[in-house]
């Protein structure tokens, strides 16, 4: 089946730079109407010819106006993807400089003291309120919750009766803890080498989680946008998420570090074991072999026969052998 369009209208253009427009021609318009599938059309005239130029103050003010609407929806998704990059720029600086810190080669002891204590902290505030009496503690999620992370003892009524509050009961972990991590460096012969190998596993775990992290922001952006669907600012969305996934892996990082610290365990150098030397045997060594040589010269077949019977070898004694 044809398809025809007998309404057709030349395109107009303007000329580079100018604000002079010109009618495209009928031969222009033949790619549009082939992906279209129009076989016939009609062109209906205007009254202008083919690449006249045509100037009028108000086609000038209208094209004008598209044009600077057009630019400022640029701008304004510009504007957009620059604030949406400026919250990785944030959490990117952050975690550059805790970066560098390391890399500089400082002491981060003290900043796994802080982790040690927060840890210690958040297990106590999420399983035992400052409110309850002490009959009604959790010891149960409390020990899960700590010695996941602190292989510390497990926390018993002899403890939680030592204690008045549970600002107590911190202080008291708190301080076994330290002691463990204490006696956890005096297993390496040498201060620095914990020193080292705190700076270590800080860096790698940093460096894993955030590579996971920019993942995990990557598919919060293609997916925020949906938000507008639920009368919601996709930019305001991604922010309050962004900052919550942020929060959210940087304690992951400081667990993971504390319970590698914790649980790492000095691997014992392998020295090859000396093997057993032969001392002696019962062979006799007093006789080395040397080559084997001929008593008597070497006799060729052609040879006068040894034997004394004026014959070649090959043909008298050489037979028989």
């Amino acid at each position: 089946m044809k398809k025809i369009d007998i309404h057709l209208h030349l395109t107009l253009q303007q000329y580079p730079k100018t604000d002079t427009m010109f009618l495209s021609s009928a031969a222009q318009m033949l790619p549009h109407l082939e992906e279209l599938g129009i076989e016939q059309g009609i062109v209906l005239s205007s009254g202008e010819q083919e690449n006249e130029q045509i100037q009028h103050k108000m086609l000038t003010s209208a094209i004008e106006k598209a044009q600077t609407k057009i630019e400022g929806n640029n701008f304004g998704i510009r504007k957009n993807l620059l604030e949406y990059d400026q919250v990785m720029n944030d959490q990117r600086e952050i975690i550059y400089a805790e970066r560098m810190r390391v890399l500089n080669g400082e002491n981060m002891r003290d900043v796994i003291f802080k982790m040690i204590t927060d840890r210690v902290e958040s297990c106590v505030d999420t399983c035992i309120s400052s409110e309850l009496p002490k009959e009604e503690w959790d010891l149960n999620e409390l020990n899960q919750l700590l010695t996941d992370i602190i292989p510390l003892e497990p926390v018993n009524a002899a403890d939680v009766d030592s204690v008045k509050n549970n600002k107590e009961l911190k202080h008291l972990l708190k301080e076994r803890a330290v002691k463990l991590y204490e006696a956890k460096e005096t297993e390496f012969p040498e201060p620095e080498q914990f020193r080292e190998l705190e700076r270590v596993v800080l860096l790698k775990v940093i460096d894993r989680k955030w590579m996971d992290h920019i993942d995990d922001m990557e598919q919060l952006r293609q997916g925020v946008g949906l938000q507008a669907y639920g009368q919601r600012d996709p930019l305001v969305e991604y922010k309050m998420s962004g900052y919550e996934m942020f929060d959210e892996m940087t304690q992951n990082i400081r667990e993971e570090t504390v319970r590698l610290l914790f649980h790492i365990k000095i691997e014992q150098k392998v020295e090859r074991e000396q093997q057993a030397q032969i001392t002696g045997t019962n062979k006799d060594d007093s006789l080395q072999k040397g080559p084997v040589k001929r008593e008597n010269a070497k006799v060729y077949p052609n040879d006068p026969c040894p034997c004394g019977s004026g014959k070649k070898y090959k043909n008298c004694c050489g037979r028989k052998a």
